[in-house]
C-alpha cells in the first residue's frame, strides 16, 4: 500500500478530518539519515504531523515544522506542502534512550519536554509567517493539538505514531487529525472525542493492515462521515546542483581559493535527504571566476 492523505469532513463541514499513512516515506527518511530507534519515531511523528498541515495548505507554498527541545536529539525539522511532497531530518539521529516505563519508545526523553515549536508558513510572498507554541509533552502529537489550539485558535485532536520494528525498520506510520469548525452543533465535539479515546494507537491501525479511508469509517462512520479527497504522499527533497553552487557562491571568492587549494575540491551535503553533491577542481575554478565577475559572467559561461 502507497502512503497517502485521506481529507474528510462530518456533517455539512462541522468538524475537519484528515488520516495519513506514512509508513514508506519514514522508512526512506530512516534509511537515508540512519536514524535510531527513538529517532525515526521522534521525526516520523513530526514528518506525518508537517504533511497533514501542508495538506491544508490553499495555495502554492511550504509548511517548515521545527521541533525544538532540551533532549539529546537537538531539533527536528520537517517540510511540506499542498502537493504531497515531505522531507525532514533530526539533528543528532543517533540518539539511544531507554524504553519509557510503558514498555515503548521514548520520544519524549529524545525530543525533550522544554522547548518550543515552530511553524512557519512560506506561501511565495516577501515574508514567510511563523507561529511559535511550547512543547507540552516532547510527544509530538501533544505538541500539535496545543499549538492549533493556541497559536492557530482551531480546536483539534492530533494522534501521530511510528512503529519501529527491532531491526530498526519502519513496520506502520501514520497520523490522525480532527479539527473543530466554529459552527459545529452542539455536543459534537463531545462526541467526536468520546470515539478518540476508544481508539487504539494510531500506528497499530494502520500496522493490522487498515487504509485511512477504513480507519476514518471505524470512527465517524455513524456521523455523516463525507471523504472529499485523496493525496499520495512521499519524500522528495528540493536539493539541487544549482542550489549547492548557489551555497559556494555565497561564501566569496576568497573562502573558494582556500578550499581549491587546500583540499583541490569539496562537496555539499544536503541535511534534509544526505544527498551529497561533489565539486572538483575545475568546478571550483569556474565558481570562483563567477564570484569574481558576477552573475552575467555565470550565465556566459553556462
Amino acid at each position: 500500500m502507497k502512503d497517502y492523505l485521506v481529507r474528510a469532513m462530518v456533517g455539512s463541514g462541522e468538524a475537519r478530518i484528515l488520516a495519513a499513512r506514512t509508513t514508506e516515506l519514514v522508512e526512506e527518511a530512516r534509511a537515508r539519515h540512519d536514524t535510531w530507534h527513538t529517532v525515526t519515531a521522534a521525526l516520523g511523528r513530526t514528518m506525518t504531523g508537517a504533511a497533514m498541515l501542508g495538506a491544508l495548505l490553499k495555495d502554492d507554498g511550504v509548511i517548515t515544522v521545527r521541533i525544538a527541545g532540551d533532549g539529546p536529539v537537538g531539533g527536528i525539522i520537517a517540510q511540506a506542502d499542498q502537493q504531497g511532497r515531505v522531507r525532514g531530518y533530526a539533528l543528532d539521529p543517533h540518539v539511544f534512550v531507554p524504553l519509557n516505563d510503558a514498555g515503548k519508545l521514548d520520544v519524549s526523553g529524545a525530543v525533550g519536554r522544554e522547548g518550543n515549536m515552530y511553524v512557519t508558513y512560506d506561501m511565495n510572498m516577501k515574508e514567510a509567517y511563523t507561529g511559535i507554541s511550547k512543547l507540552v509533552s516532547g510527544e509530538i502529537g501533544e505538541d500539535f493539538t496545543y499549538y492549533l489550539a493556541n497559536s492557530e485558535q482551531i480546536p483539534s485532536a492530533v494522534a501521530l505514531g511510528v512503529m519501529v520494528e527491532p531491526s530498526g525498520t519502519v513496520k506502520a506510520a501514520g497520523g490522525l487529525m480532527v479539527q473543530m469548525m466554529p459552527d459545529a452543533k452542539p455536543g459534537l465535539a463531545e462526541a467526536i472525542e468520546e470515539r478518540l479515546g476508544r481508539m487504539n494507537f494510531i500506528s497499530s491501525l494502520f500496522e493490522s493492515g487498515l487504509a485511512p479511508e477504513e480507519i476514518l469509517q471505524q470512527l465517524f462512520g455513524e456521523m455523516d462521515l463525507k471523504i472529499l479527497e485523496t493525496m499520495e504522499l512521499h519524500f522528495e527533497c528540493k536539493c539541487s546542483r544549482d542550489r549547492a553552487t548557489s551555497v559556494l557562491l555565497g561564501l566569496g571568492s576568497d573562502e573558494l581559493k582556500e578550499i581549491l587549494e587546500e583540499e583541490g575540491g569539496t562537496e555539499v551535503r544536503c541535511h534534509f535527504c544526505g544527498d551529497i553533491i561533489r565539486f572538483d577542481e575545475t568546478d571550483l575554478q569556474g565558481l570562483i571566476h563567477i564570484a569574481e565577475n558576477g552573475y552575467n559572467e555565470e550565465k556566459r559561461l553556462s
